[in-house]
């Protein structure tokens, strides 16, 4: 068997051309603040993408570069002065952090309804009660290439290895959502290949380069690898490749997988998050 390569630049084009033709009908423009503190440079790339695919479709921008000694109080006056702009419907504030900011307290301070990651306490709490109101854009991108290549997931089998608020838990519960049985796995879990060898639907986000190799992949199974790893300058995934080609019916590459989604998705949630304050 060698596996059916899911697209994700493909895919993440064919969502920017639909938003693209929907906001040229718009008289007003969808808006999205980014605001990046300090200098972490996958950060610094990943806001540079985010805006650049901004301007291709359309969507109006702002961007905020403030310095590592930003203070947390000068943080929050500027996610007020957002909140309160007519000409923004989607706040991104780029994680992580510098240490002496809290997250929690950030992501709290972003006005609902203009919270574009869904990260935060309210529709995280909705995300788990089935009301997908607003999704986190990485595990909305997974969700997306499953749909997009037609694949299935009530009733699957769907191991979720990763547990992080950002990325693991999400998908868990979208996966749930759409009745797949699912299991989580993490740094504490033994045996980890016997939980893999199960899944019908595997999704690995740990960070940890090639921690998956194709013996501990069900034969025929549709791998979603969200891990980015740099190995003497080249990115790697959290899944071996080369030997889940072998064992795998669908997988994603490591760059051009899950990355473009994660940006596409972005986009899409500042329009939904548009439309929901202009239709108020």
């Amino acid at each position: 068997m060698t596996a059916t390569i899911i697209d994700g630049k493909k895919a993440a084009e064919r969502i920017k051309a639909r938003i693209k033709a929907e906001v040229a009908m718009l008289k007003a423009k969808p808006g999205l603040a980014a605001v990046l503190v300090g200098e972490n440079p996958a950060s610094k790339v990943y806001v540079d993408i985010k805006r650049k695919t901004c301007d291709e479709v359309g969507v109006y921008s702002e961007l905020y570069k403030l310095p590592e000694e930003t203070t947390e109080k000068e943080l929050l006056h500027l996610i007020d002065k957002l909140n309160k702009s007519e000409r923004i419907h989607a706040i991104l504030v780029q994680l992580p952090l510098p240490k002496h900011i809290s997250e929690e307290n950030v992501l709290k301070e972003i006005a609902i309804d203009k919270d574009v990651d869904g990260f935060s306490m309210i529709n995280v709490g909705r995300l788990a009660s089935g009301e997908e109101t607003a999704v986190p854009c990485t595990p909305k991108g997974v969700i997306r290439l499953l749909e997009e290549n037609g694949i299935e997931v009530a009733g699957k089998n769907a191991v979720v290895i990763g547990r992080s608020n950002i990325v693991g838990k999400p998908v868990a519960m979208l996966l749930l959502n759409r009745n797949a049985t699912v299991t989580v796995c993490h740094s504490k879990t033994r045996q980890l290949g016997e939980y893999t060898k199960g899944a019908d639907i595997l999704v690995v986000a740990v960070g940890k380069p090639k921690l998956v190799n194709g013996d501990m992949i069900k034969e025929g199974a549709t791998v979603i690898d969200v891990g980015i790893n740099r190995i003497d300058g080249k990115l790697v995934g959290d899944v071996d490749f080369e030997s889940a080609m072998k064992k795998a019916a669908y997988l994603t590459p490591v760059p051009g997988g899950v990355g473009p989604m994660t940006v596409a998705m972005l986009i899409e949630n500042t329009l939904e998050r548009y439309k929901e304050i202009m239709g108020k």
